[in-house]
Formats: structure tokens, C-alpha cells, sequence
């Protein structure tokens, strides 16, 4: 039987927010944008469209479908994600409460 060398693996806890892991700007909205951007395409996809007809709901070209679909939401706002989740007939809620802690937070509940 031949050992092998095993060596540790190094691993740090999350945050829970895999772009602030990695020290992007603005990580709180990219992870917005990320769930966002994932729950448009589980609509597409469970509708069964197109990128060609998705695009004509969303009133974007088929190329900019096709970088949603992979999860490439860079060049859209927050905003224009929510446009798009309402013209594949969705409502969006967005809730403001007082905060818990001397800073608020931003979170996504996806229904």
C-alpha cells in the first residue's frame, strides 16, 4: 500500500456574501444584483422562453438575455432587474424597518 502526503486545506468562514469575501467594491448591491439577476432566470427558464422571446418581454436585445443567463448583471442597475422581474409578471417588494444595529443591512427575501 503506497501513503500519499497529505497536506491541510486552508479555509476561512464566510461572510455570507461571497463579493465581500473577495473585497469588491460595493458588495452588499453585487449580491443584490446576483439574486436578482438569479431569480430572472429561473423565471425564463420555468416559462420556457427563448432568449429571443425573453428579450422581447425584458425590451432588451438577445445578447443582453444571454449574459443574464449567465449571470452577468454588471451592466444593469438594481433597478432595471426589478423592471425586468415585473415584466415577466412578478411583483417586488421592497421593505424599509429601523434597524437593529447602528447600521442597517441590506437583504433579499425571494419568494
Amino acid at each position: 500500500m503506497i501513503k500519499r502526503a497529505t497536506r491541510a486545506i486552508k479555509a476561512e468562514k464566510s461572510s455570507g456574501n461571497v463579493f465581500a469575501d473577495l473585497g469588491l467594491p460595493h458588495p452588499e448591491r453585487e449580491l443584490l444584483k446576483a439574486r436578482l439577476t438569479l431569480q430572472i432566470y429561473r423565471i425564463v427558464k420555468a416559462r420556457n422562453l427563448t432568449q429571443e422571446e425573453a428579450g422581447k418581454i425584458l425590451g432588451i436585445r438577445q445578447p443582453h438575455v444571454s449574459a443574464l443567463m449567465r449571470n452577468r448583471s454588471g451592466t444593469f442597475s438594481v433597478e432595471r432587474l426589478m423592471d425586468f422581474l415585473t415584466a415577466l409578471g412578478h411583483d417586488v417588494e421592497v421593505k424599509v424597518r429601523p434597524a437593529r444595529k447602528v447600521q442597517g443591512e441590506l437583504s433579499v427575501v425571494i419568494c
